[in-house]
């Protein structure tokens, strides 16, 4: 299995443990290779919903420069949620929780 692969199977348990048991394997395999190299890098593959500056660069560099999405309730709306929804993992991976976000959003398109 290649590095690839297994960042998508990571990331496939990882949102099957949050509640997603159907997961779109082509959407998922677009977001991770959206990520570029950094999927592989320990921190900078991982959010963290506690770092308000993490946050901020997700709603800025992802939710808002790669999704398109503006509206400041709806951001907060949509973080908070994802927030929620992975509170049960520890180590929140970078590539599931933009899944969910994309997900949510409803900006599938953007992607595949």
């Amino acid at each position: 299995m290649s590095k690839f692969d297994d960042v998508v199977a990571k990331a496939t348990e990882q949102l099957k443990k949050v509640g997603i048991s159907k997961v779109d394997e082509a959407l998922l395999r677009a977001v991770v290779k959206s990520q570029g190299p950094s999927v592989y890098l320990r921190d900078a593959s991982l959010v963290s919903c506690a770092d308000e500056a993490e946050m901020k660069r997700v709603e800025d560099n992802f939710v808002v420069k790669k999704l398109g999405v503006t509206d400041q309730k709806t951001i907060d709306n949509v973080l908070k949620k994802a927030c929620d929804k992975f509170s049960s993992i520890r180590q929140k991976m970078r590539v599931a929780f933009y899944y969910y976000l994309v997900k949510e959003l409803g900006k599938e398109s953007k992607f595949v």
